[in-house]
């Protein structure tokens, strides 16, 4: 899905106004592996997974916990930097080879203040964010493991072929162990 067809179905944007949109966005092809984001960074950018799949992690004593995983039609803003001018605390890396539309945060600012739909989108965008983190905090506090790993099966089905199975565990806040028992019971 590409952003004018996203703007257009999420957000109810003329053809028009949706491809004016999408013109302010440049297109980067990149690999596996690549670093969109790195822990301390100050990006302004603007993020759409027009393709692929992308992680958002932190370090921990050593060890790396998954927070978010972004697919396609994925919108993403290092709240950090953007809002808060602040140094950021995550990484954003891709699990697979991705086409990322970007766009600094000032030049979409300018048509956010000249379209009230722009405005709009923008704050359920922001409150998306808040949503998903929450959800996933009510998940980590009040839900069993077993019941994390089918609302993460529902919200994306695929995501077992396309992360590696540690990436997996410590988003869902669970060993590799435990993650591979859920899995063996269930089929």
């Amino acid at each position: 899905m590409n952003i004018a067809e996203y703007l257009q179905k999420d957000a109810g944007f003329s053809p028009e106004t949706a491809k004016q949109i999408d013109d302010l966005f440049d297109d980067k092809s990149l690999l596996k592996g690549h670093q969109l984001l790195k822990d301390g960074s100050r990006s302004k950018k603007v993020f759409f997974i027009e393709k692929g799949l992308l992680r958002l992690y932190y370090v921990k004593d050593g060890k790396d916990i998954t927070r978010h995983f972004y697919t396609e039609g994925g919108i993403y803003v290092p709240i950090e930097n953007v809002f808060l001018n602040q140094h950021y605390p995550y990484n954003l890396e891709l699990l697979e080879n991705s086409i990322i539309r970007t766009v600094d945060y000032s030049t979409l600012e300018k048509h956010i203040d000249e379209h009230v739909k722009l405005q709009h989108f923008a704050h359920y965008v922001a409150i998306s964010a808040i949503k998903q983190l929450s959800e996933h905090l009510y998940s980590l506090q009040f839900q069993s493991a077993l019941e994390r790993y089918n609302i993460l099966l529902k919200t994306n089905p695929d995501i077992l072929f396309r992360a590696p199975l540690g990436h997996i565990a410590s988003y869902l806040g669970i060993t590799q162990q435990t993650l591979s028992v859920i899995r063996s019971a269930k089929s």
